[in-house]
């Protein structure tokens, strides 16, 4: 039997990468999946990609006006909620140094804000029970130099879902976070440099990873079904390290 039959979810960050594997799975569990994503291009073809189902929503985290807007989509096409996978990030690496204000704002306005606005905007659709998972990394738990303000961003999502699930556990939502590693997704492709510099980037963070290879979507995603689903109804606040074991080993 399907995990999530029956089921809605929302899933911003959905065109791509883990977002897009997680819409896939849901999609395969049972579930209707409405996604949200920044580029119209990508929001067409993922949606299209994943077939019958799936409700594509262009719209930016970042807004409020336009989550809320999102939101009353989801209203109309589904009437409620059961799932919200608040997934949408970027990664902006730059030395301490030389951090300006445009690499803290956009980095803070999509990775937190962004965060807040769709859970804002999803709740009054939420049902009782429901579940709330976030996206933060495994940058929160080993410090990686260069990324220090997409890590102080991430950090405060997992903080979110600690304060969140203390908040809203009388609604009957669930509030879980997942922390991925190095995860093979296009944020690699979006981090404004050169494909010579992210590829030895990322062999020098593949050295601290104990399972010596690069994580895939489908395996974060299924995380993420575990969390979405009622076999993890008595987790709260929690975080799940999905890192091949670079924080912990």
């Amino acid at each position: 039997m399907a995990n999530l039959t029956g089921k809605t979810a929302l899933i911003t960050g959905g065109t791509t990468g883990i977002g897009f594997a997680t819409a896939k799975l849901f999609l395969e569990e049972g579930a209707r999946v409405a996604i949200i994503g920044q580029d119209p291009g990508r929001v067409t073809s993922a949606a299209k990609s994943l077939g019958s189902g799936v409700l594509g929503i262009c719209a930016d985290v970042s807004s409020a006006s336009e989550m809320t807007n999102a939101a009353e989509k989801i209203k109309s096409e589904f009437g409620t909620l059961d799932i919200l996978f608040a997934n949408a990030g970027i990664a902006k690496p730059m030395s301490f140094q030389d951090v300006d204000a445009n690499n803290i704002d956009d980095q803070l306005n999509v990775n937190f804000k962004g965060v807040i606005h769709s859970i804002k905007a999803a709740l009054p659709l939420l049902n009782n029970p429901s579940s709330i998972i976030l996206t933060s990394t495994t940058l929160i738990e080993k410090g990686v130099a260069g990324m220090s303000i997409y890590a102080a961003t991430k950090a405060a999502v997992r903080s979110l879902a600690r304060t969140l699930s203390a908040e809203l556990v009388e609604r009957g939502i669930r509030v879980n976070a997942i922390s991925p590693g190095l995860v093979e997704t296009p944020i690699y492709s979006k981090l404004g440099l050169s494909e010579e510099a992210v590829s030895a980037w990322a062999s020098q963070l593949l050295a601290n990873v104990p399972a010596a290879r690069f994580g895939q979507p489908e395996e974060v995603a299924k995380s993420v079904l575990f969390l979405a689903s009622d076999a993890s109804s008595y987790m709260l606040g929690e975080n799940i390290l999905l890192d091949g074991g670079m924080a912990t080993i």
